[in-house]
Protein backbone atom coordinates (compact mmCIF):
# COMPACT_ATOMS: atom_id res chain seq x y z
CA UNK A 1 0.00 0.00 0.00
CA UNK A 2 3.10 2.61 0.81
CA UNK A 3 4.27 1.62 -2.51
CA UNK A 4 1.62 2.31 -4.16
CA UNK A 5 0.48 5.82 -2.55
CA UNK A 6 4.81 7.30 -3.43
CA UNK A 7 4.27 6.24 -6.82
CA UNK A 8 1.05 8.36 -7.13
CA UNK A 9 2.75 11.14 -5.48
CA UNK A 10 5.77 11.11 -7.87
CA UNK A 11 3.15 11.24 -10.88
CA UNK A 12 1.93 14.19 -9.19
CA UNK A 13 4.56 16.02 -8.90
CA UNK A 14 5.75 14.83 -12.30
CA UNK A 15 2.76 16.59 -13.79
CA UNK A 16 2.71 19.51 -11.77
CA UNK A 17 6.75 20.42 -13.17
CA UNK A 18 5.42 19.39 -16.77
CA UNK A 19 2.49 22.29 -16.30
CA UNK A 20 5.27 24.80 -14.62
CA UNK A 21 7.85 24.55 -17.09
CA UNK A 22 5.54 24.22 -20.27
CA UNK A 23 2.99 27.27 -19.64
CA UNK A 24 4.17 30.29 -21.35
CA UNK A 25 5.13 33.48 -19.71
CA UNK A 26 3.87 36.84 -21.27
CA UNK A 27 5.19 40.15 -19.10
CA UNK A 28 3.81 42.39 -21.20
CA UNK A 29 0.05 40.90 -21.08
CA UNK A 30 -1.82 40.96 -17.75
CA UNK A 31 -4.58 39.28 -19.48
CA UNK A 32 -2.97 36.43 -20.77
CA UNK A 33 -1.18 35.46 -17.36
CA UNK A 34 -4.52 35.58 -15.68
CA UNK A 35 -5.85 32.92 -18.55
CA UNK A 36 -3.05 30.12 -18.06
CA UNK A 37 -3.45 30.70 -14.36
CA UNK A 38 -6.68 29.44 -14.92
CA UNK A 39 -5.76 26.69 -16.26
CA UNK A 40 -2.52 25.51 -14.13
CA UNK A 41 -5.74 25.65 -11.29
CA UNK A 42 -8.19 23.51 -13.28
CA UNK A 43 -5.34 21.03 -14.30
CA UNK A 44 -4.39 21.15 -10.32
CA UNK A 45 -8.28 20.38 -9.52
CA UNK A 46 -8.56 17.13 -11.85
CA UNK A 47 -5.00 15.73 -10.45
CA UNK A 48 -6.80 16.01 -6.54
CA UNK A 49 -9.75 14.53 -8.13
CA UNK A 50 -8.12 11.78 -9.62
CA UNK A 51 -5.99 11.62 -6.41
CA UNK A 52 -10.06 10.82 -4.45
CA UNK A 53 -10.38 8.42 -7.08
CA UNK A 54 -7.24 6.21 -6.67
CA UNK A 55 -7.71 6.33 -2.73
CA UNK A 56 -11.04 5.22 -2.76
CA UNK A 57 -9.88 1.90 -4.89
CA UNK A 58 -7.18 1.46 -2.52
CA UNK A 59 -9.32 1.68 0.38
CA UNK A 60 -11.40 -0.65 -1.14
CA UNK A 61 -9.26 -3.10 -1.78
CA UNK A 62 -7.44 -3.19 1.34
CA UNK A 63 -10.77 -4.20 2.36
CA UNK A 64 -10.77 -7.39 1.28
CA UNK A 65 -8.62 -10.51 2.40
CA UNK A 66 -4.92 -9.96 2.19
CA UNK A 67 -4.45 -13.16 0.29
CA UNK A 68 -7.29 -12.62 -2.26
CA UNK A 69 -4.93 -11.71 -4.77
CA UNK A 70 -2.94 -14.89 -4.38
CA UNK A 71 -5.64 -17.08 -4.24
CA UNK A 72 -5.32 -20.29 -6.24
CA UNK A 73 -8.57 -20.63 -6.92
CA UNK A 74 -8.48 -18.13 -9.43
CA UNK A 75 -6.40 -19.69 -12.11
CA UNK A 76 -9.83 -21.64 -13.29
CA UNK A 77 -11.04 -18.42 -14.72
CA UNK A 78 -7.90 -17.80 -16.22
CA UNK A 79 -6.73 -21.30 -17.61
CA UNK A 80 -8.59 -22.96 -20.70
CA UNK A 81 -12.16 -23.57 -20.04
CA UNK A 82 -12.78 -26.66 -18.49
CA UNK A 83 -15.97 -27.81 -17.32
CA UNK A 84 -15.62 -28.76 -13.78
CA UNK A 85 -17.92 -31.16 -11.93
CA UNK A 86 -18.12 -29.25 -8.58
CA UNK A 87 -19.56 -25.72 -10.58
CA UNK A 88 -22.62 -27.79 -11.84
CA UNK A 89 -23.06 -29.59 -8.54
CA UNK A 90 -22.77 -25.87 -6.46
CA UNK A 91 -25.65 -24.66 -8.58
CA UNK A 92 -28.03 -27.42 -8.91
CA UNK A 93 -27.53 -28.47 -5.01
CA UNK A 94 -30.54 -28.97 -3.79
CA UNK A 95 -29.01 -30.08 0.21
CA UNK A 96 -26.65 -28.13 2.48
CA UNK A 97 -23.30 -29.85 0.77
CA UNK A 98 -22.15 -26.67 -0.50
CA UNK A 99 -23.82 -24.29 2.06
CA UNK A 100 -20.48 -23.40 3.52
CA UNK A 101 -18.88 -21.91 -0.10
CA UNK A 102 -17.14 -18.48 0.93
CA UNK A 103 -17.93 -15.63 -1.24
CA UNK A 104 -14.84 -16.02 -3.75
CA UNK A 105 -15.63 -19.36 -4.63
CA UNK A 106 -18.97 -18.67 -5.26
CA UNK A 107 -18.63 -16.12 -7.55
CA UNK A 108 -15.89 -18.12 -9.71
CA UNK A 109 -18.76 -20.81 -9.49
CA UNK A 110 -21.40 -18.23 -10.82
CA UNK A 111 -18.81 -16.66 -13.51
CA UNK A 112 -17.89 -20.29 -15.09
CA UNK A 113 -21.60 -21.62 -14.44
CA UNK A 114 -23.06 -18.34 -16.76
CA UNK A 115 -20.22 -19.24 -19.46
CA UNK A 116 -21.10 -23.41 -19.38
CA UNK A 117 -24.76 -22.49 -20.31
CA UNK A 118 -24.77 -19.62 -22.77
CA UNK A 119 -21.34 -20.43 -24.33
CA UNK A 120 -20.66 -24.27 -24.38
CA UNK A 121 -18.35 -23.87 -27.45
CA UNK A 122 -15.71 -22.29 -25.51
CA UNK A 123 -15.00 -25.20 -23.36
CA UNK A 124 -12.10 -27.14 -24.09
CA UNK A 125 -11.51 -29.59 -21.51
CA UNK A 126 -13.03 -31.17 -18.89
CA UNK A 127 -12.03 -32.30 -15.18
CA UNK A 128 -12.15 -36.18 -16.41
CA UNK A 129 -9.19 -35.47 -18.53
CA UNK A 130 -7.46 -33.56 -16.41
CA UNK A 131 -7.13 -36.66 -13.57
CA UNK A 132 -6.03 -38.63 -16.76
CA UNK A 133 -3.00 -36.24 -17.25
CA UNK A 134 -2.27 -36.06 -13.51
CA UNK A 135 -0.60 -33.37 -11.57
CA UNK A 136 2.24 -31.38 -12.78
CA UNK A 137 4.51 -33.18 -10.32
CA UNK A 138 4.26 -35.90 -8.14
CA UNK A 139 5.79 -35.91 -4.11
CA UNK A 140 8.72 -37.83 -3.64
CA UNK A 141 8.12 -39.91 -0.63
CA UNK A 142 10.70 -42.22 -0.04
CA UNK A 143 14.70 -41.50 -0.97
CA UNK A 144 16.11 -42.38 -4.51
CA UNK A 145 18.25 -44.40 -4.37
CA UNK A 146 20.72 -45.32 -7.59
CA UNK A 147 22.37 -49.28 -8.37
CA UNK A 148 26.08 -48.72 -8.26
CA UNK A 149 28.19 -51.34 -9.71
CA UNK A 150 31.18 -51.95 -7.94
CA UNK A 151 34.58 -53.21 -9.68
CA UNK A 152 37.82 -54.34 -7.36
CA UNK A 153 40.27 -52.99 -9.22
CA UNK A 154 40.47 -51.16 -12.64
CA UNK A 155 40.93 -52.89 -16.20
CA UNK A 156 44.30 -51.81 -16.84
CA UNK A 157 44.99 -50.32 -21.15
CA UNK A 158 47.42 -52.32 -22.39
CA UNK A 159 50.28 -51.25 -23.19
CA UNK A 160 51.55 -50.80 -26.59
CA UNK A 161 54.47 -49.93 -28.03
CA UNK A 162 53.90 -47.03 -30.82
CA UNK A 163 56.57 -48.77 -33.18
CA UNK A 164 54.77 -52.34 -32.67
CA UNK A 165 54.04 -53.24 -36.49
CA UNK A 166 50.45 -53.17 -37.41
CA UNK A 167 48.98 -56.44 -39.25
CA UNK A 168 47.84 -54.95 -42.45
CA UNK A 169 45.01 -57.59 -44.73
CA UNK A 170 44.66 -56.78 -48.11
CA UNK A 171 42.03 -58.65 -49.79
CA UNK A 172 42.26 -59.50 -53.23
CA UNK A 173 39.64 -58.14 -55.25
CA UNK A 174 37.29 -60.17 -57.38
CA UNK A 175 37.20 -59.07 -60.96
CA UNK A 176 34.63 -61.17 -62.72
CA UNK A 177 30.98 -60.38 -63.25
CA UNK A 178 28.04 -63.17 -63.62
CA UNK A 179 24.83 -62.34 -65.44
CA UNK A 180 22.35 -64.17 -68.01
CA UNK A 181 19.14 -64.17 -69.00
CA UNK A 182 17.11 -67.05 -70.07
CA UNK A 183 13.03 -67.05 -71.41
CA UNK A 184 10.39 -70.04 -72.29
CA UNK A 185 7.77 -68.94 -74.63
CA UNK A 186 4.97 -70.53 -76.84
CA UNK A 187 2.83 -69.30 -79.60
CA UNK A 188 -0.62 -70.86 -80.77
CA UNK A 189 -1.99 -70.18 -83.96
CA UNK A 190 -5.88 -72.00 -84.85
CA UNK A 191 -6.90 -72.34 -88.72
CA UNK A 192 -10.08 -74.05 -89.40
CA UNK A 193 -10.34 -76.30 -92.47
CA UNK A 194 -12.86 -74.26 -94.21
CA UNK A 195 -10.64 -70.82 -93.86
CA UNK A 196 -11.55 -68.74 -96.73
CA UNK A 197 -7.24 -68.35 -97.28
CA UNK A 198 -6.45 -71.83 -96.42
CA UNK A 199 -3.29 -71.93 -93.83
CA UNK A 200 -2.79 -74.88 -91.45
CA UNK A 201 -3.23 -74.93 -87.03
CA UNK A 202 0.46 -74.87 -85.15
CA UNK A 203 1.51 -74.92 -82.11
CA UNK A 204 5.07 -73.54 -81.68
CA UNK A 205 7.73 -72.65 -78.47
CA UNK A 206 10.75 -71.45 -77.74
CA UNK A 207 13.61 -71.61 -75.00
CA UNK A 208 16.36 -69.37 -75.06
CA UNK A 209 19.28 -68.72 -72.30
CA UNK A 210 22.39 -66.35 -72.43
CA UNK A 211 24.93 -66.23 -70.20
CA UNK A 212 27.87 -64.21 -69.54
CA UNK A 213 31.19 -64.09 -67.25
CA UNK A 214 33.61 -61.36 -68.29
CA UNK A 215 36.83 -60.38 -66.59
CA UNK A 216 38.12 -57.12 -65.87
CA UNK A 217 40.66 -55.58 -63.64
CA UNK A 218 39.78 -52.19 -64.32
CA UNK A 219 43.39 -51.72 -65.84
CA UNK A 220 44.80 -52.87 -69.10
CA UNK A 221 42.65 -56.39 -69.60
CA UNK A 222 39.31 -57.79 -70.44
CA UNK A 223 37.98 -61.14 -70.56
CA UNK A 224 34.55 -61.41 -72.05
CA UNK A 225 33.08 -64.96 -72.44
CA UNK A 226 28.94 -65.00 -73.54
CA UNK A 227 26.84 -68.61 -74.30
CA UNK A 228 24.15 -68.54 -76.19
CA UNK A 229 21.32 -71.47 -76.27
CA UNK A 230 17.97 -71.22 -78.20
CA UNK A 231 15.97 -73.85 -78.96
CA UNK A 232 12.55 -73.31 -80.87
CA UNK A 233 9.98 -76.75 -82.12
CA UNK A 234 7.09 -76.37 -83.98
CA UNK A 235 3.68 -79.22 -84.57
CA UNK A 236 1.53 -78.82 -87.45
CA UNK A 237 -0.87 -80.84 -88.88
CA UNK A 238 -0.30 -80.54 -91.93
CA UNK A 239 3.02 -81.79 -91.77
CA UNK A 240 2.56 -85.87 -91.66
CA UNK A 241 6.22 -87.22 -91.55
CA UNK A 242 7.04 -85.29 -88.52
CA UNK A 243 5.85 -84.95 -85.30
CA UNK A 244 7.84 -81.55 -84.39
CA UNK A 245 10.60 -79.83 -86.42
CA UNK A 246 12.67 -76.75 -85.13
CA UNK A 247 12.50 -73.69 -85.98
CA UNK A 248 15.39 -71.83 -83.47
CA UNK A 249 18.30 -74.05 -82.70
CA UNK A 250 21.49 -72.60 -81.73
CA UNK A 251 24.85 -73.21 -79.65
CA UNK A 252 27.10 -70.31 -80.08
CA UNK A 253 29.77 -69.03 -77.70
CA UNK A 254 31.87 -65.76 -77.87
CA UNK A 255 34.76 -64.82 -76.54
CA UNK A 256 36.80 -61.54 -76.43
CA UNK A 257 40.11 -61.27 -75.21
CA UNK A 258 41.18 -57.50 -74.63
CA UNK A 259 44.19 -55.30 -74.22
CA UNK A 260 43.48 -51.55 -73.55
CA UNK A 261 44.68 -49.33 -75.85
CA UNK A 262 42.61 -45.93 -74.95
CA UNK A 263 39.48 -44.91 -72.93
CA UNK A 264 37.17 -47.37 -74.90
CA UNK A 265 39.47 -49.18 -77.46
CA UNK A 266 41.05 -52.01 -76.57
CA UNK A 267 42.93 -54.36 -79.31
CA UNK A 268 41.23 -57.55 -79.51
CA UNK A 269 41.76 -61.43 -80.29
CA UNK A 270 37.80 -62.81 -80.52
CA UNK A 271 36.57 -66.36 -81.17
CA UNK A 272 33.22 -67.20 -82.29
CA UNK A 273 31.86 -70.77 -82.59
CA UNK A 274 28.63 -72.06 -83.25
CA UNK A 275 26.85 -75.18 -84.16
CA UNK A 276 22.62 -76.40 -83.15
CA UNK A 277 21.46 -79.30 -81.23
CA UNK A 278 19.13 -81.13 -83.38
CA UNK A 279 18.35 -81.61 -87.04
CA UNK A 280 16.90 -79.66 -89.28
CA UNK A 281 13.70 -80.26 -91.25
CA UNK A 282 11.41 -78.81 -93.80
CA UNK A 283 7.29 -79.57 -93.58
CA UNK A 284 6.83 -83.15 -95.72
CA UNK A 285 10.04 -83.56 -96.55
CA UNK A 286 12.47 -86.68 -95.46
CA UNK A 287 15.88 -84.52 -96.03
CA UNK A 288 17.98 -83.55 -93.61
CA UNK A 289 19.17 -79.65 -93.75
CA UNK A 290 21.54 -79.61 -90.72
CA UNK A 291 22.33 -80.82 -88.14
CA UNK A 292 25.18 -81.12 -84.73
CA UNK A 293 28.04 -80.04 -86.25
CA UNK A 294 26.53 -79.73 -89.45
CA UNK A 295 28.05 -76.94 -89.68
CA UNK A 296 30.52 -76.01 -86.81
CA UNK A 297 31.74 -72.78 -87.49
CA UNK A 298 34.35 -71.15 -86.03
CA UNK A 299 36.10 -67.48 -86.80
CA UNK A 300 38.99 -66.41 -84.91
CA UNK A 301 39.99 -62.59 -85.95
CA UNK A 302 42.67 -59.72 -84.87
CA UNK A 303 41.28 -56.31 -84.54
CA UNK A 304 40.09 -54.11 -82.45
CA UNK A 305 36.76 -53.22 -79.94
CA UNK A 306 35.27 -50.26 -78.92
CA UNK A 307 33.36 -50.13 -76.18
CA UNK A 308 29.69 -48.59 -76.25
CA UNK A 309 28.20 -46.86 -73.15
CA UNK A 310 26.03 -43.96 -74.07
CA UNK A 311 22.93 -42.36 -73.08
CA UNK A 312 23.25 -42.54 -69.72
CA UNK A 313 23.86 -46.22 -69.69
CA UNK A 314 20.87 -46.94 -71.95
CA UNK A 315 22.67 -47.84 -74.92
CA UNK A 316 26.34 -50.63 -74.36
CA UNK A 317 27.88 -52.90 -75.99
CA UNK A 318 30.60 -53.41 -78.17
CA UNK A 319 31.41 -53.21 -81.52
CA UNK A 320 34.54 -54.75 -83.52
CA UNK A 321 36.72 -54.47 -86.51
CA UNK A 322 39.25 -57.24 -87.58
CA UNK A 323 41.13 -56.74 -90.77
CA UNK A 324 42.79 -60.07 -90.37
CA UNK A 325 40.31 -63.35 -89.59
CA UNK A 326 40.51 -66.91 -90.11
CA UNK A 327 37.50 -68.91 -90.63
CA UNK A 328 37.33 -72.46 -90.40
CA UNK A 329 34.27 -74.68 -91.12
CA UNK A 330 33.04 -78.44 -90.80
CA UNK A 331 30.41 -80.81 -91.74
CA UNK A 332 30.33 -84.06 -90.38
CA UNK A 333 27.42 -85.23 -92.83
CA UNK A 334 29.29 -85.17 -96.14
CA UNK A 335 25.79 -85.12 -98.15
CA UNK A 336 25.57 -81.50 -96.95
CA UNK A 337 29.08 -80.65 -97.84
CA UNK A 338 28.37 -78.62 -101.03
CA UNK A 339 25.26 -76.94 -99.32
CA UNK A 340 27.61 -75.18 -96.99
CA UNK A 341 30.17 -74.17 -99.49
CA UNK A 342 31.81 -77.16 -99.35
CA UNK A 343 33.86 -79.19 -101.98
CA UNK A 344 31.78 -82.61 -102.92
CA UNK A 345 32.92 -85.12 -99.67
CA UNK A 346 35.06 -83.24 -97.89
CA UNK A 347 34.24 -82.42 -94.00
CA UNK A 348 35.99 -78.91 -93.62
CA UNK A 349 36.91 -75.52 -95.60
CA UNK A 350 39.02 -73.16 -94.53
CA UNK A 351 39.20 -69.38 -95.52
CA UNK A 352 41.29 -66.01 -94.66
CA UNK A 353 39.31 -62.51 -94.90
CA UNK A 354 38.03 -59.53 -92.78
CA UNK A 355 35.56 -59.39 -89.91
CA UNK A 356 33.09 -57.14 -88.37
CA UNK A 357 30.46 -57.34 -85.68
CA UNK A 358 28.33 -55.27 -83.76
CA UNK A 359 26.66 -56.26 -79.92
CA UNK A 360 24.36 -53.61 -78.71
CA UNK A 361 21.79 -53.77 -76.37
CA UNK A 362 19.62 -50.62 -75.79
CA UNK A 363 16.73 -50.19 -72.95
CA UNK A 364 14.60 -47.51 -74.62
CA UNK A 365 13.13 -47.62 -70.74
CA UNK A 366 12.59 -50.54 -68.06
CA UNK A 367 9.93 -51.88 -70.49
CA UNK A 368 11.25 -51.83 -73.88
CA UNK A 369 14.36 -53.45 -74.75
CA UNK A 370 16.29 -53.71 -78.42
CA UNK A 371 19.01 -56.10 -78.55
CA UNK A 372 21.05 -56.28 -81.73
CA UNK A 373 23.85 -58.55 -83.19
CA UNK A 374 25.31 -57.50 -86.66
CA UNK A 375 28.28 -59.85 -88.05
CA UNK A 376 29.70 -59.52 -91.20
CA UNK A 377 32.57 -61.59 -92.81
CA UNK A 378 34.44 -61.69 -95.99
CA UNK A 379 37.23 -63.34 -98.03
CA UNK A 380 36.60 -60.91 -101.27
CA UNK A 381 35.07 -64.28 -103.31
CA UNK A 382 32.18 -65.16 -100.59
CA UNK A 383 30.04 -62.80 -98.14
CA UNK A 384 28.38 -63.48 -94.99
CA UNK A 385 26.60 -61.11 -93.45
CA UNK A 386 23.73 -62.35 -90.33
CA UNK A 387 21.79 -59.36 -88.49
CA UNK A 388 19.75 -60.61 -85.37
CA UNK A 389 16.99 -58.33 -84.21
CA UNK A 390 15.21 -59.06 -80.69
CA UNK A 391 12.72 -56.37 -79.42
CA UNK A 392 11.28 -57.19 -76.17
CA UNK A 393 8.49 -55.89 -73.88
CA UNK A 394 8.09 -56.36 -70.59
CA UNK A 395 5.10 -56.95 -68.96
CA UNK A 396 6.27 -57.19 -65.19
CA UNK A 397 9.20 -58.66 -63.73
CA UNK A 398 8.44 -62.49 -65.21
CA UNK A 399 6.04 -62.08 -68.58
CA UNK A 400 7.07 -60.49 -71.57
CA UNK A 401 6.70 -60.75 -74.80
CA UNK A 402 9.71 -60.89 -77.81
CA UNK A 403 9.37 -59.99 -81.49
CA UNK A 404 12.46 -62.28 -83.26
CA UNK A 405 13.54 -60.44 -86.91
CA UNK A 406 16.56 -62.02 -88.49
CA UNK A 407 17.62 -61.36 -92.14
CA UNK A 408 21.02 -62.88 -93.59
CA UNK A 409 22.74 -62.81 -96.78
CA UNK A 410 25.50 -65.72 -97.79
CA UNK A 411 26.62 -65.80 -101.33
CA UNK A 412 28.82 -68.43 -100.62
CA UNK A 413 26.17 -71.16 -100.56
CA UNK A 414 25.40 -73.30 -103.42
CA UNK A 415 21.67 -73.14 -103.42
CA UNK A 416 20.28 -69.71 -104.82
CA UNK A 417 16.96 -68.88 -104.36
CA UNK A 418 15.07 -68.03 -107.44
CA UNK A 419 13.09 -65.13 -105.76
CA UNK A 420 15.88 -64.21 -102.85
CA UNK A 421 18.72 -64.87 -104.69
CA UNK A 422 21.02 -65.16 -101.47
CA UNK A 423 19.17 -63.55 -98.98
CA UNK A 424 17.22 -65.64 -96.06
CA UNK A 425 14.64 -64.42 -93.99
CA UNK A 426 13.25 -65.34 -90.81
CA UNK A 427 11.35 -64.05 -87.84
CA UNK A 428 8.81 -64.92 -84.87
CA UNK A 429 6.65 -63.38 -82.16
CA UNK A 430 6.03 -64.71 -78.69
CA UNK A 431 4.80 -64.68 -75.16
CA UNK A 432 5.59 -65.89 -72.09
CA UNK A 433 7.83 -65.99 -68.77
CA UNK A 434 10.81 -64.22 -69.04
CA UNK A 435 13.76 -63.39 -65.95
CA UNK A 436 17.30 -61.63 -65.90
CA UNK A 437 19.73 -61.96 -63.47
Amino acid sequence: MKHKQILILIILEFFCAVSCFGAPIKHHNGRNISRDSFIVASYIDSLKACKVHMDSLMYAADTLDDDAGSDARFFRVFAPLTFYYSVAGHTFSINDKYKGVDDVSSAIDDALMSVYVNHPEYVVNTESDLSKIGSLHEEITSPIRHKVDYSREEASAPDVSLDAPVEIVIEKPNFWTFGGDYYLQFLQNYVSSNWYKGGESNYSMVASTTLQANYNNKQKVKFENKLELKLGFQTSSGDTLHNFKTTEDLIRYTGKLGLQASKNWYYTLQLIAYTQFMRGYKSNDPEVYSDILSPLNINLSLGMSYSVNAFNGKLTGSLQMAPIAYNFRYVGRKSLATRYGLEEGSHTMNDVGSECTIDLTWAFSDLIKWKTRLYGYTTYERTEVEWENTFTFQFNKYISTNIFIYPRFDDGSSVRHDDYGYWQFKEYASIGFAYSF
